[in-house]
């Protein structure tokens, strides 16, 4: 299922539109939901470089499951999925509706992958905090993919091809996670210093870059061979995987623009990304 025609028969209710970018946010703390700082700017000034959309797909780092499931409900829940916050972090709701019709077609699409419809999970942090800054009056349905931690990084980048129809059935797809993410060697004394990395994340940064921007995807598939400096940056590949379903759904004519490109605390990137 993988033509225009296909799409028709199975998202009626979806209209057709122009192609809809990608993006993959690099969401770091929960605080930047309620925070102002310059990658909470960043997301709202992308915010207005973007067309309305019908709904909203998310791949959250926050949503790791054995198999492969999508949000069906109606009405999400907001998930607070972290503890030693501030409970002004704890009080923030996004009461986006979700949309059971796009987490059919998506599960259509995605066969032969078995996705499970999903009425238990809602939206995680990973999604939530990242959304409200591009639509802080959450009047866009949002549904939510997992992601299978029992495949492979290839099995994530061919699935996410598999959604591309959406695009232009008004679907804003978006990966929500961190390139550079490894919580064990925080300089929590140094979070307030600008664009402050170790030299092995300004050196797993400028890899990771060159690769973006020269549209080197098999290095970035096969990131755990490209040295000692990613395996810092990626100990773990649940915040890298969305950024490879952004890139999945890229296509040939699309232009692939970083914004939020900073380090932080010496080993977290907030580098995010925007397809057209």
């Amino acid at each position: 299922m993988n033509t225009l025609n296909d799409l028709h028969h199975i998202a009626a209710n979806f209209s057709n539109t122009e192609k809809m970018p990608v993006l993959f946010l690099g969401h770091g703390s929960p605080m930047n939901a309620i925070e102002e700082n310059q990658f909470v700017t960043g997301f709202r000034d992308l915010a207005q470089t973007l067309p309305q959309p019908n709904a909203i797909l998310c791949i959250s780092a926050h949503w790791f499951t054995k198999g492969t499931k999508v949000t069906a409900m109606e009405t999400p829940r907001t998930i607070h999925d972290f503890g030693g916050f501030p409970k002004e972090l704890f009080e923030v709701q996004y009461p986006a509706h979700g949309s059971p019709e796009l987490a059919k077609n998506a599960q259509k699409l995605l066969l032969p992958t078995e996705v499970a419809l999903d009425h238990e999970w809602g939206l995680d942090h990973g999604a939530w905090s990242v959304i409200k800054h591009l639509y802080p009056n959450a009047n866009i349905p949002v549904v939510q993919l997992s992601i299978d931690y029992t495949k492979n990084t290839q099995f994530h980048f061919d699935l996410a091809q598999k959604l591309s129809v959406l695009r232009r059935k008004g679907v804003l797809i978006i990966g929500s996670g961190n390139i550079i993410h490894n919580l064990r060697l925080v300089d929590f004394h140094n979070m307030d210093k600008d664009n402050y990395g170790y030299d092995w994340a300004i050196e797993a940064r400028a890899i990771v870059n060159d690769y973006l921007l020269d549209g080197n995807y098999n290095a970035l598939i096969d990131y755990d061979k490209q040295g000692k400096a990613l395996q810092l940056a990626i100990p773990t590949p649940d915040h890298y995987l969305p950024l490879i379903y952004a890139l999945g759904l890229k296509e040939k004519q699309d232009e692939l623009h970083l914004f939020n490109d900073k380090l932080l605390g010496g080993s977290l990137s907030m580098t995010s990304v925007k397809i057209l």
